[in-house]
Protein backbone atom coordinates (compact mmCIF):
# COMPACT_ATOMS: atom_id res chain seq x y z
CA UNK A 1 0.00 0.00 0.00
CA UNK A 2 2.57 2.58 1.01
CA UNK A 3 5.55 2.24 -1.24
CA UNK A 4 8.65 4.37 -1.56
CA UNK A 5 7.39 6.23 -4.61
CA UNK A 6 4.18 7.39 -2.84
CA UNK A 7 6.17 8.59 0.16
CA UNK A 8 8.63 10.46 -2.10
CA UNK A 9 5.78 12.20 -3.97
CA UNK A 10 4.11 13.27 -0.71
CA UNK A 11 7.38 14.59 0.76
CA UNK A 12 8.17 16.40 -2.49
CA UNK A 13 4.71 17.98 -2.53
CA UNK A 14 5.11 19.26 1.03
CA UNK A 15 8.61 20.60 0.35
CA UNK A 16 7.44 22.25 -2.85
CA UNK A 17 4.51 23.93 -1.10
CA UNK A 18 6.84 25.18 1.65
CA UNK A 19 9.23 26.55 -0.96
CA UNK A 20 6.41 28.41 -2.77
CA UNK A 21 5.19 29.80 0.57
CA UNK A 22 8.65 31.06 1.57
CA UNK A 23 9.32 32.60 -1.84
CA UNK A 24 5.90 34.32 -1.74
CA UNK A 25 6.66 35.67 1.73
CA UNK A 26 10.02 36.99 0.56
CA UNK A 27 8.44 38.66 -2.49
CA UNK A 28 5.72 40.28 -0.34
CA UNK A 29 8.32 41.61 2.10
CA UNK A 30 10.26 43.16 -0.77
CA UNK A 31 7.15 44.78 -2.25
CA UNK A 32 5.78 46.27 0.95
CA UNK A 33 9.01 47.48 2.49
CA UNK A 34 10.19 49.72 -0.31
CA UNK A 35 12.17 52.77 0.73
CA UNK A 36 10.99 56.10 -0.63
CA UNK A 37 13.65 58.26 -2.26
CA UNK A 38 13.20 61.95 -2.83
CA UNK A 39 10.38 64.13 -1.59
CA UNK A 40 6.65 63.51 -1.75
CA UNK A 41 5.01 64.66 -4.96
CA UNK A 42 1.83 65.88 -3.28
CA UNK A 43 1.67 67.28 0.25
CA UNK A 44 -1.63 67.53 2.11
CA UNK A 45 -1.78 70.52 4.41
CA UNK A 46 -3.30 69.89 7.83
CA UNK A 47 -4.42 72.45 10.38
CA UNK A 48 -2.33 72.70 13.48
CA UNK A 49 -3.74 71.18 16.66
CA UNK A 50 -3.66 74.48 18.56
CA UNK A 51 -7.43 74.98 18.34
CA UNK A 52 -8.29 71.72 20.07
CA UNK A 53 -10.15 71.99 23.34
CA UNK A 54 -8.07 71.35 26.42
CA UNK A 55 -9.08 68.49 28.69
CA UNK A 56 -10.06 69.77 32.09
CA UNK A 57 -8.19 68.09 34.94
CA UNK A 58 -10.46 67.08 37.79
CA UNK A 59 -9.04 66.95 41.29
CA UNK A 60 -8.74 63.39 42.65
CA UNK A 61 -10.41 64.44 45.90
CA UNK A 62 -13.50 65.46 43.89
CA UNK A 63 -13.59 62.07 42.19
CA UNK A 64 -13.11 60.30 45.54
CA UNK A 65 -16.05 62.23 46.97
CA UNK A 66 -18.34 60.76 44.32
CA UNK A 67 -16.85 57.22 44.44
CA UNK A 68 -19.21 54.27 44.77
CA UNK A 69 -18.48 51.47 47.24
CA UNK A 70 -20.75 49.06 45.31
CA UNK A 71 -18.95 49.73 42.03
CA UNK A 72 -15.64 49.34 43.85
CA UNK A 73 -16.69 45.88 45.02
CA UNK A 74 -17.31 44.92 41.39
CA UNK A 75 -13.94 46.27 40.24
CA UNK A 76 -12.20 44.55 43.18
CA UNK A 77 -13.01 41.18 41.62
CA UNK A 78 -9.97 41.75 39.39
CA UNK A 79 -7.84 42.04 42.53
CA UNK A 80 -9.36 39.13 44.45
CA UNK A 81 -7.32 36.53 42.60
CA UNK A 82 -4.16 37.71 44.36
CA UNK A 83 -5.38 39.68 47.39
CA UNK A 84 -7.63 38.82 50.33
CA UNK A 85 -9.60 41.15 52.55
CA UNK A 86 -8.97 39.27 55.79
CA UNK A 87 -6.33 40.73 58.09
CA UNK A 88 -3.18 38.59 58.09
CA UNK A 89 -4.28 36.36 55.18
CA UNK A 90 -1.61 36.83 52.53
CA UNK A 91 -1.72 34.92 49.25
CA UNK A 92 0.14 35.91 46.06
CA UNK A 93 -0.25 39.51 47.23
CA UNK A 94 -0.55 41.02 50.71
CA UNK A 95 -3.91 41.30 52.47
CA UNK A 96 -5.72 44.55 51.77
CA UNK A 97 -7.79 44.90 54.93
CA UNK A 98 -7.00 48.36 56.29
CA UNK A 99 -4.64 49.24 53.44
CA UNK A 100 -5.91 52.83 53.13
CA UNK A 101 -3.79 54.80 55.57
CA UNK A 102 -1.45 51.88 56.35
CA UNK A 103 2.30 52.29 55.87
CA UNK A 104 3.66 50.97 52.59
CA UNK A 105 5.08 47.44 52.74
CA UNK A 106 3.64 46.96 56.23
CA UNK A 107 1.39 43.88 55.87
CA UNK A 108 2.63 41.39 58.44
CA UNK A 109 3.97 38.11 57.10
CA UNK A 110 4.33 39.20 53.49
CA UNK A 111 7.69 39.40 51.70
CA UNK A 112 7.62 42.58 49.65
CA UNK A 113 9.84 43.26 46.64
CA UNK A 114 12.75 45.63 47.18
CA UNK A 115 10.95 48.30 45.15
CA UNK A 116 8.03 48.49 47.59
CA UNK A 117 10.05 47.72 50.72
CA UNK A 118 12.23 50.78 50.06
CA UNK A 119 9.25 53.13 49.69
CA UNK A 120 8.28 55.23 52.67
CA UNK A 121 5.02 56.83 53.66
CA UNK A 122 1.46 55.62 53.90
CA UNK A 123 -1.03 54.40 51.32
CA UNK A 124 -3.08 57.55 50.98
CA UNK A 125 -5.90 57.52 48.40
CA UNK A 126 -3.69 59.55 46.05
CA UNK A 127 -0.77 57.12 46.44
CA UNK A 128 -3.05 54.13 45.93
CA UNK A 129 -4.48 55.74 42.81
CA UNK A 130 -1.00 56.27 41.39
CA UNK A 131 -0.03 52.69 42.18
CA UNK A 132 -3.25 51.19 40.80
CA UNK A 133 -2.96 53.22 37.59
CA UNK A 134 0.18 51.31 36.60
CA UNK A 135 2.11 49.50 39.35
CA UNK A 136 5.26 49.04 37.27
CA UNK A 137 5.53 52.81 36.70
CA UNK A 138 4.76 53.82 40.29
CA UNK A 139 7.22 51.33 41.79
CA UNK A 140 9.71 50.19 39.12
CA UNK A 141 10.89 46.68 39.97
CA UNK A 142 7.73 45.64 41.79
CA UNK A 143 6.77 42.00 41.54
CA UNK A 144 3.12 42.89 41.00
CA UNK A 145 2.26 41.85 37.46
CA UNK A 146 -1.06 43.71 37.23
CA UNK A 147 -1.38 46.01 34.21
CA UNK A 148 -3.35 48.61 36.16
CA UNK A 149 -6.71 50.38 36.14
CA UNK A 150 -6.84 53.07 33.48
CA UNK A 151 -10.06 54.79 34.53
CA UNK A 152 -9.66 57.14 37.45
CA UNK A 153 -13.27 56.41 38.46
CA UNK A 154 -12.49 52.69 38.80
CA UNK A 155 -9.47 53.45 40.96
CA UNK A 156 -11.50 55.79 43.17
CA UNK A 157 -14.28 53.20 43.52
CA UNK A 158 -11.82 50.46 44.56
CA UNK A 159 -10.14 52.77 47.07
CA UNK A 160 -13.54 53.74 48.52
CA UNK A 161 -14.45 50.05 48.77
CA UNK A 162 -11.18 49.18 50.54
CA UNK A 163 -11.58 52.14 52.87
CA UNK A 164 -15.12 51.07 53.79
CA UNK A 165 -14.01 47.62 54.99
CA UNK A 166 -12.16 48.73 58.10
CA UNK A 167 -13.71 50.93 60.70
Amino acid sequence: MLDTMTFTKAAGGICGALLVFLLGKWAAEELYHVEMHGEASYVIEVESGEDTAEVEEVDFATIMASASVEDGAKVFRKCSACHKLVEGENVAGPYLYGVVGRDKAAAEGYGYSDALASMEGAWTPENLSGFLEKPSSYAPGTSMGFAGLRKVEDRANVIAYLDSLDD
